[in-house]
């Protein structure tokens, strides 16, 4: 008996032990069950990991099928598994996971290392145990803030993700999802971004070392960053190569090579909104975007959001255009215009301001201090106008735009305002006659220092306005081209005042008969003014709206010499009525909107109207053509030669009462193309016509512009002429060709 009883006590803890054991593995499964049901806290669905939500940026692609830029909060576009090259996930897994192919989200050789070596062993540099998996799985559902019992439970919920990621993903995808969530610094957020930031290539093409560097700056994006820390960059790229050669991805031969290899960062562009191309046209479509998401659904009954949710915008913009627009407003300004402006402001002793009192200026400074987002940060802190106007005149640090590249400089805010002042600035926009399809769209010369848009902006038009009378003259009047009428002085009675009478800029064939070619090829104000009286202000209103142009008018006469206030983008679809047989078709920026799937979600076409007859606008095109062989614009082709490239150029030059907005309007058989330059501020001008004037500050971006598209054999631009309208036109101007023949050249005032 007594021994019975010493084998049952002695059999006791074994047993106790066994149910504590036992216990262990029941609570662990429970807590495991539970966590995975999502019964102790927030458990991701199986629709939530079908579908995993990450932040990506809206894509805006151009026609010929180049990225942009993004719209959204994080710079982030997704890829799949087959368009990364197989050397950055080599150097990923090598790096990362060694292992990856053979567990299933959790790698218990990795967490017993840890365990004796990180945890027990204090080595810091043993290494972590999480897989890329377990990575993917914080990076799609991320921790938040944590105590440190609160790190340990998530990281247990993240073991669960992990393996129900590897149940429902194949190793590939799970690769590809995890490069499309991390970030790589530089406003680069998944690998598309960051191949595109860093190395001006897509995900396919990166070389072995490239892959290396990306996959280094895994680890601590600034801290092994290749523009701020070259040095620790070039480091860790050689770590990531030897990894890839331990593991078999690089024989030693290669390592070599790519070890000696330094790194190349030149062409390293990070992606920003205020970079790149067609940033203004960005900058419009995500203020449109944001209303067109107002409107439209997903399937879960939400809004999309342009900065979430991975849209595709396919824009119209044709790249190659954009980026020669875009140089052509650069090389003009900062080799010719602005250059020549400094000169003169130096006799004004610096100041921009042309005409105005100091109190004007002042006030013109003041509005734009409170447009400020330095303005804007003060006040938010409680700081008063008084207080605001203070610290505007305390010298700060700052980098300020020059033409020569952004420079560093010591500067008070208030002086800065007028620094910018003194800047000229431009809007161009091209349309595709036939289509409506916006080409180039250039809203200014730098959107990081000047976020006013110009093609949107309403700007006095001038000479660039008497198309539209010209038009009436030919529709409603019954002329042509050679019709012949009195370049004399024309006086309108303007009830309570002095009689109207327009002045022309020069007294060249005063008080002869001229035809109407040779009128608007001199821009001659009398002639303008005789065929508004012949008319009225409210026909030629009548055919601008017809024409796409919807800012407001008034019917008076002045609008023979262009005082209407019309905006790039109205005169450039305007223009492309002509070069389309008289019909206007509304110039668009979009033809669909994809989500991130690939679905279209809306196509866009163009609303069209029969503006004019086909007679008329063929007549106005070879009217306007006058101006480019022997009139204002003339420039374009003893100058640029353009018409060593084609003779089908029709124009009109333009220049604003003091100089203050110098327009140049440019039509071929297949691009039509509007350009405004000047300062931001009607008071901001040149004295003098030198440079003052349509013909000598806008028309070059045209002529520059169009050299490059004529010199790109890929764009392959059209030569040829106007179609002619189906039914023949009478423009028998036998005795026009002497009179051009004969002529000097003479500018627009």
């Amino acid at each position: 008996m007594g021994n019975r009883k010493k084998t049952r006590q002695g059999r006791r803890p074994a047993r106790v032990a066994w149910l504590v054991f036992g216990g262990l593995w029941v609570a662990v499964i429970l807590f495991f069950t539970f966590l995975s049901m999502g019964w102790l806290g927030f458990m991701p669905s199986f629709e939530e990991l079908e579908n995993p939500r990450s932040l990506q940026a809206s894509e805006v692609i151009s026609a010929d099928g180049e990225v942009l830029g993004f719209i959204g909060l994080e710079n982030r576009s997704n890829v799949t598994y087959d368009q990364i090259s197989p050397n950055l996930i080599n150097a990923l897994v090598a790096t990362e996971d060694a292992r990856f192919f053979k567990h299933s989200g959790i790698d218990s050789r990795s967490l017993v290392r840890v365990l004796f070596k990180t945890v027990i062993g204090r080595h810091g540099s043993s290494g972590g145990g999480s897989t890329i998996t377990q990575q993917l799985a914080k990076n799609l559902f991320p921790r938040g803030n944590r105590s440190k019992i609160g790190v340990v439970y998530v990281k247990l919920k993240e073991w669960v993700v992990a393996v129900k990621l590897e149940h429902n993903y194949s190793k590939e995808e799970i690769l590809a999802m995890y490069l499309n969530t991390v970030d790589f610094g530089s406003n680069a957020y998944g690998i598309k971004t960051a191949a595109k930031t860093f190395f001006d290539k897509s995900p396919s093409e990166l070389d072995v070392d490239e892959a290396a560097l990306l996959v280094g700056l895994l680890k601590a994006p600034t801290t092994y960053s290749p523009v701020l820390h070259p040095d620790r960059s070039l480091a860790r790229r050689n770590t990531v190569l030897q990894q890839m050669n331990k593991y078999g991805y690089l024989n030693d031969e290669d390592y070599v090579i790519y070890h000696e290899r330094p790194i190349n960062m030149a062409r390293y562009s990070p992606q920003s909104h205020n970079d790149g191309l067609a940033t203004y046209l960005r900058e419009y479509l995500r203020t449109y975007m944001k209303d067109w998401c107002k409107h439209h659904r997903k399937k879960d009954g939400e809004y999309y959001d342009v900065h979430r949710d991975g849209l595709k915008i396919y824009t119209t913009i044709d790249s190659r255009m954009q980026r020669y627009a875009e140089q052509a407003v650069h090389e003009h300004f900062s080799k010719e215009i602005q250059p020549a402006f400094e000169r003169e402001l130096k006799n004004r002793k610096g100041n921009p301001f042309c005409d105005i009192s100091k109190e004007q200026q002042d006030k013109f400074l003041m509005q734009a201090m409170k447009n400020s987002d330095r303005y804007r940060a003060l006040k938010a802190e409680g700081l008063n106008q008084k207080e605001i106007r203070a610290r505007f005149d305390e010298k700060v640090a700052m980098r300020v735009f020059t033409w020569k590249g952004n420079r560093d400089t010591v500067m008070s805010p208030w002086d800065s305002l007028l620094y910018y002042k003194k800047f000229l600035n431009a809007g161009l926009m091209s349309v595709e006659p036939g289509t409506g399809h916006v080409k180039a769209y250039v809203g200014g010369i730098n959107y990081r220092y000047f976020k006013y848009d110009n093609v949107q902006s309403h700007r006095q038009v001038g000479s660039t306005f008497k198309p539209f009378v010209y038009t009436m003259a030919l529709q409603d009047l019954g002329m042509f081209p050679c019709t012949e009428v009195p370049n004399s002085q024309v006086c309108f009675e303007v009830w309570g005042q002095p009689d109207w009478c327009p002045k022309n800029s020069t007294h060249e064939r005063e008080d002869e008969m001229v035809t109407l070619k040779w009128a608007l090829a001199h821009s001659v104000n009398w002639v303008s003014a005789y065929l508004m009286k012949q008319g009225s202000p409210e026909q030629v209103i009548n055919i601008a709206r017809k024409m796409g142009v919807r800012s407001p008018i008034d019917a008076v006469p002045a609008i023979a010499v262009g005082t209407p206030e019309i905006t790039v983008y109205e005169m450039a679809g305007a223009m492309a009525t002509f070069a389309n047989k008289g019909e206007y078709v509304e110039p668009i920026f979009v033809t669909r909107i994809e989500d991130s799937k690939g679905m279209v979600l809306e196509r866009f076409t163009p609303q069209r109207n029969e503006a004019l007859d086909e007679q008329t606008a063929y007549m106005m095109l070879e009217l306007m053509k006058g101006v480019v062989q022997s009139g204002t614009g003339v420039r374009l082709n003893y100058k640029y030669k353009l018409n060593q490239y084609s003779t089908a150029i029709a124009g009109k030059t333009g220049t604003t009462q003091n100089n203050s907005d110098c327009w140049f309007v440019g039509i071929t058989p297949r691009l039509a193309t509007a350009v405004w330059t000047g300062g931001e501020l009607r008071s901001i001008h040149f004295r003098n016509m030198t440079y003052g004037q349509g013909a000598a500050m806008a028309l070059p971006v045209f002529a520059l512009y169009m050299q490059k598209i004529y010199q790109d054999p890929a764009i392959k631009f059209y030569r040829g002429d106007f179609e002619r309208p189906s039914q023949p036109v009478d423009m028998d101007c036998a005795n026009f060709q002497q009179e051009i023949e004969n002529e000097g050249y003479e500018w627009d005032f």
